[in-house]
């Protein structure tokens, strides 16, 4: 009797998220247990049963393996923008887009929490995490100015680079209230509320801005400690007053 032939788990997409996803929480499990700098890509590689050169063909160094699914999570993202019904508020799309962010995190909440407590601790991955939120941004930011651009919007620009900075903030804020409770807090609702303050100071009439808006600059001063809600009235505040004008 001839045997079929068995599929190596990389050979496919599915396969291949499978084992970044494992590699990843082997590289969480260790970090957490060893100390990140303790632990080698060997003992990566290793603990997810696999060689040293299967790391490499995913990772290029052990920093990028705590961030295993970014590149998979701006690919939906960037697929929610292409789907969405032009109508749509493009403020709704982008915080639609980035609340999947979230979803990630929650669907995986223990190496969530291993890795939010070695972002913390070690400065090259706090560095890493920086670049990832940077990433998410830029890809918002781009979504936003194409539609705002397409609305006749003379400050598209501006507006998609404030929005796209409101958006990612009220992602981060809810992420790292998340986290600090222990997956405990309601993401959902926390989400829901964060995203709604944003789209409220953003949204504009018919998803087109006034015609009476000139472009021009908005500066705001706040502290650090500025809760959330107030950052975002008082962005939207300013945007709407300069609309105004």
């Amino acid at each position: 009797m001839t045997e079929t032939p068995r599929t190596r788990v990389g050979a496919t997409p599915a396969g291949r998220r499978q084992l970044r996803r494992a590699l990843a929480t082997a590289a969480v499990d260790l970090f957490a247990a060893n100390g990140y700098e303790a632990t080698t890509i060997d003992d990566i590689a290793a603990a997810a049963g696999v060689g040293r050169r299967t790391f490499f063909r995913y990772f290029d160094s052990k920093d990028d393996v705590l961030f295993a699914n970014h590149d998979e999570i701006v690919a939906e993202m960037e697929q929610v923008f292409e789907t969405a019904d032009p109508a749509r508020d493009p403020i709704e799309v982008a915080t639609a887009a980035v609340s999947l962010v979230l979803e990630s995190y929650a669907a995986e909440l223990d190496v969530s929490l291993k890795r939010f407590t070695l972002t913390r601790t070690v400065p090259s991955l706090r560095d890493k995490e920086v670049a990832t939120v940077d990433r998410y941004q830029r890809v918002l930011a781009r979504y936003l100015q194409d539609r705002f651009a397409a609305a006749g919007d003379e400050a598209a620009t501006l507006r998609a680079a404030v929005a796209a900075a409101a958006i990612a903030a009220a992602n981060n804020h809810v992420l790292r209230r998340w986290l600090r409770s222990g997956g405990r807090e309601d993401i959902e609702a926390a989400a829901t509320e964060a995203f709604t303050l944003v789209a409220d100071a953003f949204r504009t009439t018919g998803g087109k801005p006034s015609a009476e808006a000139e472009p021009g600059t908005v500066v705001a001063v706040l502290s650090t400690a500025t809760p959330l809600h107030e950052v975002v009235t008082r962005i939207g505040a300013a945007l709407r007053e300069a609309e105004s004008r």
